[in-house]
């Protein structure tokens, strides 16, 4: 047994951290406590063996020294009792061999275990005399000499074996076991940490030609975070509530030896079980991030979608990966070796928030939906949950107590937790560092990040929350308009939809009258849809949002109108137009878009603490909203297009999936919310883009002039001088519309990121 456990100890004091987490906390005191061999344990080849000499543990029992012995071995003794009496816990019974030893100082005194190596009782050791036992090392002896002529007139310092009443060194053991105990705690914290996040990837790996000569793989990766960063449970014991954050990673195949690694990653065993299936993404995942070794994220390079409720783009299906069709493609060529498109949380392969899933969590917000009335329109009567306080008392308590933990739960799913997702997708993919409490731990931000639309102010947050953002950030269309009121936001917006409008109506003049026929027969009745929403006047008008879309947003429009009808004389609407209307308006499948789209505008750090249907009272009922009006033949003005907006109508049954009681109430909830946290700090932003060497990013943005979606003078009050973007470089442009990006993503890519290198000149 004792040969096996040396053999056993060997191997475990070879590794520094092994030794340090599981030796400190768990053998010292199992020893003292349970395990008395009857013959001394050596642990040879010490030269290889990284511990201190005399390094000193405590636990429940005695105090163990590792001391230094001829031969260069160790040799592990217990330090003797300051009460003598006691030793290994066993109050002032003496064990038999002390006993025996005790009868007869001249009898050899036989080997007792531990005991074994200790001096004899009337030693030169126990006296304090200069001669000291072999075992005994240079550092002690001096510290012994000292101890000894400080104490040589007092009988009551007894010495006490290896500790002799040293002060010094009692608070250098101390001081040990503490940095001992520190590094235990973070290592057991790491592995609980791992085990928590249960980072996957979810399917084997594809590769995929790419033009240029060039071949790239992608991997699909998920990881549980935490829902709720700012309240962790109470009960450490109590299950911390999770959510799934799905990224794929983009990469080129330059080697033999990475098509061979994601060759075996590819190996997968059909019909296996779920939990193999489990251990088997779990696998990839870590054979991943030893085969990739990535010690800093420097050549990776994070994508921060639009919305807010859309899932990033599929590589290949949804983005191109060539060096010139998209911008993917441009970052491969410029020296990114991994692009990492993250689905936000509640967003695409994410863990989902959807009417279905927000049903199965919270099953009585929607109690009283087959009670309250799904269509409203004039008559808003069955709206508000206190209607029902009365004739539905229980289900009206039941609704009203959900509504107050959805309402919680929804504000989960803003850019602040979506930045700290970030931060904790570039961890999981990082190797490990050893980190000392003395030593600021060394930065490792990602090389760089781009946020288009909704992105861009997710970049911003990232720059305003985390202390080590992107070392570049690149922002197209993006700028989110912190320093100006959202109902001055919206009003702006709605002056810049309404010139749209002109210059479609002015490029397509027949479409006039061929929208206000559409409208019209919508206002004498609505038109049942696919997706069981409803086909009504206004949900019809909000197809305006792709007005400000790509170059060809305006041709793709008119080609909808102009098959609307079966005939010109039948107002019959076509199959193909509804099904298209339904394409055209996807919020059924993401409510994200419609519960928090203004709440990113809301900061507990602006004048806006709660947005209250802001777009929606912007909107001039007389002037751009009056659809009875702009649908008469003899009226003058076309109807109006309505923009990326959300109306609190939209849970009012024209969209089915955002419709309900339920549904309603946490619109309205969320709308009246006045309490939201920081998304945006100004002095932050401006720290981390320093010019003067203290700073820690760049950034460059593309901002456009005639954008639809995000106020272009609300932008420029954030970049100005002063501005909490004032050091972020910005070319400016009326070539593109909002989507930029998507038209020709790799030209302004390569601008923007030569911009915040300082190799492309700024525009004047």
């Amino acid at each position: 047994m004792r040969s096996s456990f040396a053999l056993t100890y060997g191997k475990m004091l070879n590794n520094r951290f092994t030794f340090r987490a599981i030796f400190a906390l768990t053998t010292f005191k199992y020893f003292s406590t349970a395990f008395v061999p009857s013959a001394p344990l050596h642990l040879t080849s010490a030269a290889s063996i990284p511990v201190k000499k005399n390094r000193q543990v405590r636990s429940s029992g005695p105090f163990y020294s590792l001391g230094k012995i001829r031969g260069g071995s160790y040799s592990y003794s217990p330090l003797r009792s300051t009460a003598g009496d006691e030793v290994n816990g066993e109050g002032s019974k003496e064990s038999p061999s002390r006993s025996s030893s005790s009868s007869s100082s001249s009898e050899k005194r036989a080997s007792t275990g531990w005991n074994h190596n200790l001096p004899e009782e009337d030693s030169e050791f126990w006296t304090g005399k200069k001669e000291l036992p072999k075992n005994y090392s240079s550092e002690t002896e001096t510290e012994t000499e000292s101890s000894a002529s400080k104490n040589s007139n007092s009988s009551s310092n007894f010495r006490t074996g290896w500790l002799h009443s040293n002060k010094k060194k009692k608070e250098v053991v101390e001081q040990e076991d503490t940095s001992t105990g520190n590094t235990a705690r973070k290592m057991l914290e790491k592995a609980m940490m791992d085990q928590k996040m249960n980072h996957r990837i979810v399917s084997p790996p594809t590769f995929h030609p790419v033009a240029e000569g060039r071949r790239a793989v992608i991997t699909e990766h998920k990881i549980a975070l935490p829902l709720d960063r700012y309240n962790p449970p109470a009960d450490e014991k109590a299950a911390e509530p999770m959510v799934d954050v799905y990224f794929s990673i983009v990469e080129l195949v330059s080697t033999p030896e990475q098509e061979s690694f994601f060759q075996s990653l590819q190996a997968t065993e059909l019909g296996s079980t779920k939990a193999r299936k489990q251990r088997e993404q779990k696998k990839r995942a870590s054979d991943y991030k030893a085969f990739a070794k990535l010690e800093n994220a420097d050549d990776c390079i994070l994508y921060l979608q639009g919305g807010p409720g859309f899932g990033a783009p599929s590589p290949v299906n949804g983005i191109g990966l060539s060096d010139s069709s998209s911008w993917v493609g441009a970052a491969l060529s410029k020296g990114f070796k991994r692009v990492v498109l993250m689905d936000q949380r509640g967003t695409g392969r994410s863990s989902p928030i959807t009417k279905q899933t927000l049903e199965n969590k919270f099953p009585g917000l929607f109690t009283l939906d087959e009670v309250a009335p799904t269509m409203i329109e004039n008559d808003k009567t069955g709206f508000d949950v206190e209607e029902y306080s009365e004739s539905h008392p229980e289900e009206s308590d039941t609704v009203q107590q959900s509504l107050t933990e959805a309402t919680t739960y929804m504000t989960h799913f803003r850019a602040d937790n979506i930045v700290k997702d970030a931060e904790a997708i570039k961890n999981a993919l990082l190797l490990p560092i050893d980190e000392d409490e003395e030593v600021e731990p060394v930065p490792r931000p990602w090389g760089a990040s781009l946020g288009q639309s909704f992105g861009g102010f997710c970049t911003m947050s990232y720059l305003s929350l985390v202390p080590n953002p992107p070392r570049i950030c690149l922002l197209t269309g993006g700028i989110a308009p912190m320093l100006t009121n959202v109902d001055e936001v919206y009003n702006a917006l709605r002056k810049r939809v309404k010139e749209r409008n002109l210059k479609y109506y002015d490029r397509y003049t027949g479409d006039v009258d061929a929208v206000k026929r559409i409208v019209a027969r919508l206002e004498k009745e609505p038109e049942k849809l696919p997706s069981g929403g409803i086909l009504t006047s206004r949900r019809f008008l909000m197809v305006g949002i792709g007005l400000g879309g790509s170059p060809s947003a305006f041709a793709s429009l008119h080609s909808l109108f102009s098959t609307a009808f079966i005939s010109e004389d039948e107002d019959v609407f076509s199959k193909a137009f509804l099904k298209e209307i339904d394409g055209m308006q996807p919020f059924d499948d993401h409510p994200i878009y419609f519960l928090l789209h203004e709440s990113i505008y809301a900061d507990s750090n602006s004048e806006c603490k709660k947005t209250n249907w802001s777009a929606f009272r912007a909107y001039d009922p007389v002037a751009d909203f009056d659809v009875k009006l702009s649908s008469q033949p003899e009226s003058p003005d076309p109807p109006f297009l309505t923009g990326e907006v959300v109306f609190p109508w939209m849970a009012d049954g024209d969209f089915a999936e955002l419709s309900g009681l339920g549904m309603r109430a946490l619109a309205q909830s969320l709308a009246n919310k006045d309490d939201w946290r920081d998304l945006y700090n100004p002095s932050n932003m401006r720290k981390a883009l320093a010019t003067d060497g203290s700073g820690t990013s760049k950034a460059a943005a593309a901002v456009y002039y005639d954008d639809m979606y995000v106020d272009f003078d609300a932008c420029m009050r954030v970049t100005k001088r002063g501005g909490p973007l004032e050091n972020c470089k910005v070319f400016i442009s009326n070539e593109y519309q909002h989507s930029g990006l998507r038209d020709d993503g790799a030209n302004i890519f390569n601008k923007i990121l030569g911009m915040a290198k300082g190799e492309v000149g700024t525009p004047s």
